[in-house]
């Protein structure tokens, strides 16, 4: 998702410099004609302004608060968005150490997937200071169709588990649906063109049912981190006091899923449902 950010962000004219932390990753960025930078710190002392996109709160920490990263190294003044779905404890600990430093930090997480990145379709939901945010509203037109401030230093990325759990719901509720539905012997193909039209289907998941259909689980938005994600959710529930039964189940569900679907789409959570209600109701 980062590097896809980074090629919206040059082709619509920024200047912008890439890095990641698998230096193979990071020498594939050369392809599309921006600067790639060998270190962390070479990338942070240059810039006004930080995006970062990565995968859990440990990739987040040895980012930010590793001796090499990038609170070790930003200038004061300079501009974070840190885009990641991580817990709100860490995004926290990210906006206390930013203000210590006079580091302007914006909780950015994203919703969409990596179709809705290189289409510039996602939405963005910000926390942190409305005058950071307004600034930085010209960066937001290149990458997104919109983008909300939800509130103060990590309500944006409360906002971003609230989502999720409306996705990680809907697609085990659509893989259950599907399975019902093959169940009482409906036709296959119809069922999975004709479910994306009805009213109940939100447009998020209407490109989910023609990979269901395919079996193709490419990833868009990978099984394990939706995992990751409602693992986040139940936390935070947990510490405020909410009690999310149907997240409950779908946490374990998506977590039984993982053992060989992992690194697939979320979507493929659909033939672990199947596998399941045909290991116990078989079908003749």
């Amino acid at each position: 998702m980062g590097s896809r950010f980074l090629r919206r962000l040059h082709a619509e004219g920024w200047r912008v410099r890439g890095w990641n932390r698998g230096r193979t990753t990071t020498l594939a960025l050369r392809e599309y004609g921006f600067q790639i930078e060998e270190t962390l710190p070479g990338l942070v002392q240059g810039s006004d302004v930080l995006l970062s996109s990565l995968a859990n709160d440990d990739a987040v920490r040895a980012v930010y608060l590793g001796e090499n990263g990038v609170f070790a190294h930003a200038r004061p003044a300079t501009v974070v968005l840190e885009m990641s779905t991580i817990s709100p404890d860490l995004s926290a600990l990210l906006h206390r150490e930013a203000a210590k430093r006079g580091v302007k930090l914006i909780d950015l997480p994203v919703s969409g997937s990596t179709p809705a990145v290189e289409a510039g379709s996602v939405t963005l939901f910000g926390g942190g200071d409305p005058e950071t945010f307004l600034r930085c509203v010209p960066i937001f037109k290149s990458i997104a169709k919109q983008w909300y401030l939800m509130g103060p230093g990590t309500a944006g990325i409360r906002m971003k588990l609230v989502v999720n759990l409306l996705l990680g719901i809907n697609m085990e509720a659509i893989a259950e649906a599907v399975s019902l539905g093959e169940h009482l012997r409906l036709n296959r193909e119809v069922l999975l063109d004709v479910l994306p039209k009805t009213a109940v289907i939100a447009p998020a998941f209407s490109g989910k049912f023609s990979k269901i259909k395919s079996n193709d689980y490419s990833p868009q938005f990978p099984l394990h981190l939706m995992s990751k994600d409602l693992n986040l959710v139940q936390s935070a529930a947990g510490q405020s006091g909410a009690e999310l039964p149907a997240g409950s189940a779908t946490r374990r569900i998506f977590e039984e899923a993982l053992a060989d679907r992992g690194e697939l789409d979320i979507s493929a959570v659909t033939s672990y449902a199947q596998e399941l209600a045909n290991h116990s109701y078989p079908v003749s």
